[in-house]
């Protein structure tokens, strides 16, 4: 079976998101890494990819999704299966207690800690929790929506007519912020990864977990105390349930409620739960992983969310609170992260959330939580540096961009970043005349100011930049709505570089979208692109998420510097110059995707400070995960064959 074959049947098993100090903040870093003596082809690139696609769904870790993953003969995999933490089946293997979870202790009045005071592990975990998943289909207040009709008018242009039905089905049927009982033994769950299917459908809506930035740090449980030669970092991420039972999204600076619970925090354990790619689960993306190449070592760059996670997709760096003229300020005292517990609490933190603490001025040791990552930072042989600048409080969570989409100001919420002088890959691509653009679903809406839009503005890391978003002809030229990506596809005028971003129902954010929904939209731009012979000759499209949702992962993490790295998440390479099933080890994040295209267009890094200046991985052949010359991550040539054309 050929794989256009392949990837047809697959779809249609598919039924149904500059001043002084600026400048210092810029240039103080990396050496630039070497290339190899490749010579550009005739036009411009070093290899014969002249379109990258980067596609962005919301919030799956690895193991998430292809935890149970079988790749093709000849191939190797690290996931739950491959560990035997799992059987075949999604039951617990002979090495579950791999990934046993564990409960803490950390009371005020102590500090933050990324390792609590004692632990004792789970003999049944909290029960997961149905969050804010909607109970039914409703006209008023979708996901679902109550009938295909209104399925089609919002989201016709976005998805193949035979996937529309996927947006009238899968509500809970359960009230929100309730045990989940469509989970299979719900209120006894061993202490480990679960199976959420097939009791919950794969086509279910269902709760996410907790992604922020202090709780993910303290979720991996990061020591140099537990550092073994697998496993330099040290990082065991056996905390994944308590973090989230215990402070969950945040305290928005709120005191903890009365009748506190395990349960309070609508979560439970929500973070172990698993699809089984053996039982039918991800159809397309597994026949796409099966096809093309799938990276096991693509990791998220940020501890956290979407927010900080999607602009380091641009700039390859952490953003910082500005006066709005490009100056470095400090922000206000409830937006300044104090994830120290509250008194009288088990790790309730202090000042956190989403209209709460998201910034951290992570060169003072003393700021709360700063201490905790740097203390353990410079524990590891390789002591990597932060990287935080001498008084730069940084963006650590989701705050709405500085700018609106026509470019005016945005100021009707105080919790937004103001406007960001720190440079993107767009600089380096405009020095060069190369072409780009970034098409998010719904933009069109975003700049009409609809109430109703899907866009999804945190997503957008040239929104934040100033240097795009004052820019008219620029904001015209670049800033684009997915309906323009197909009549650009359709008419061969793609740019070089495509970000592209679906809204809020297609994303696959748990709770208000499904990850079903993310693989039909994927799957109508790839089938798009390989409809135009010309056009998929010489295009590779990166498949991936902003970040893992605070969804557990088995794999290695790699700490880079005080933001992250932060837990594997699914990355995907298809390509005509990708196909076979590949499964490549070689340790990546987002700034990977940046130094794919400076490698493959002959440009420079972003910055002198900024990730895509870190060298590219070397590991020994016994550990291909863990490279010797930390910190480092790859550029993604390792996901293709440039010496032989795909058919």
């Amino acid at each position: 079976m050929s794989f256009m074959t392949r990837i047809l049947a697959a779809s249609k098993r598919i039924t149904a998101s500059t001043t002084a100090l600026a400048i210092a903040l810029m240039s103080a870093g990396f050496s630039s890494p070497s290339l190899s003596a490749e010579g550009p082809t005739p036009s411009g690139t070093v290899t014969p990819i002249k379109h990258v696609i980067i596609i962005v769904g919301e919030n799956r870790s690895f193991d998430h999704v292809f935890g149970a993953y079988q790749p093709p003969k000849g191939e190797t995999v690290y996931n739950l299966l491959s560990q035997g933490i799992i059987k075949a089946d999604g039951t617990p293997g002979p090495n579950f207690a791999l990934a046993k979870q564990y409960q803490g202790s950390l009371q005020a009045p102590a500090k933050y800690s990324l390792v609590p005071t004692s632990k004792t592990p789970y003999q049944v975990l909290p029960a997961p929790n149905t969050g804010g998943t909607h109970t039914a289909p409703s006209d008023a207040n979708p996901p679902p929506f109550a009938s295909l009709a209104l399925a089609t008018q919002a989201e016709s242009a976005a998805l193949l007519p035979e996937d529309l039905q996927l947006l009238t089905t899968g509500a809970s049927g359960l009230p929100k912020g309730v045990v989940d009982t469509r989970i299979a033994n719900a209120t006894n769950l061993p202490s480990g990864p679960f199976q959420l299917t097939p009791s919950l459908p794969y086509d279910a809506y269902a709760a996410g977990a907790v992604h922020r930035f202090y709780q993910n740090w303290q979720q991996l449980d990061c020591s140099i105390a537990h550092a073994t030669k697998k496993n330099p970092s040290g990082c065991l991420g056996d905390l994944f349930a308590w973090v989230e039972v215990t402070i969950g999204a945040g305290s928005n600076g709120k005191s903890q409620p009365t009748g506190f619970n395990d349960e309070t925090t609508h979560e439970g354990a929500s973070a172990l739960g698993f699809y089984n790619t053996n039982n039918g689960d991800m159809p397309y993306f597994t026949a796409l992983a099966q096809t093309y190449a799938l990276s096991d070592n693509y990791h998220q760059p940020v501890s956290g969310g979407t927010g900080a996670n999607s602009i380091m997709l641009g700039t390859a760096d952490a953003i910082y609170y500005t006066d709005g003229q490009g100056h470095v300020a400090t922000p206000p005292a409830n937006q300044i992260e104090n994830p120290d517990p509250a008194p009288s609490t088990n790790n309730w933190y202090t000042q956190d959330g989403y209209s709460g603490g998201s910034y951290s001025n992570c060169s003072d040791p003393t700021q709360p939580g700063v201490g905790a990552i740097i203390s353990y930072l410079r524990s590891l042989p390789h002591k990597p540096r932060a990287n935080c600048a001498p008084g730069a409080y940084y963006l650590l969570n989701n705050y709405d961009p500085g700018y609106n989409g026509d470019g005016s100001l945005h100021t009707s919420n105080p919790f937004t970043i103001p406007p960001s002088p720190v440079h993107t890959i767009a600089n380096r691509l405009n020095e060069k005349d190369i072409s780009w653009k970034y098409y998010g679903e719904g933009w069109n809406s975003f700049v009409a100011n609809s109430p109703l839009s899907v866009y999804c503005n945190i997503c957008n890391p040239f929104l934040y930049q100033t240097a795009v978003m004052t820019n008219p002809s620029a904001r015209a030229k670049n800033l684009k709505d997915t309906t323009d990506l197909y009549s650009d596809i359709a008419s061969g005028e793609l740019p070089a570089v495509s970000y592209v971003k679906p809204g809020g129902l297609l994303d696959g954010h748990p709770t208000s979208s499904k990850f079903d929904l993310f693989e039909a939209f994927t799957k109508k731009i790839i089938l798009a692109v390989q409809n135009n012979p010309k056009l998929w000759a010489d295009t590779a499209i990166f498949v991936t998420v902003d970040e893992g949702g605070g969804y557990y992962d088995s794999g290695y993490v790699q700490p880079l510097d005080f933001f992250g790295d932060g837990p594997r998440i699914p990355l995907i390479v298809v390509s005509p110059y990708s196909t076979g099933g590949h499964v490549v080890h070689t340790y990546y994040d987002h700034a990977s995707l940046l130094k794919f295209i400076e490698r493959n267009w002959s440009l420079q890094p972003i910055t002198h400070r900024s990730r895509d200046n870190l060298p590219n991985p070397v590991a020994e052949d016994e550990n291909p995960y863990v490279p010797v010359n930390s910190p480092a991550i790859g550029d993604l040539f390792e996901m293709f064959d440039f010496g032989k054309k795909g058919h």
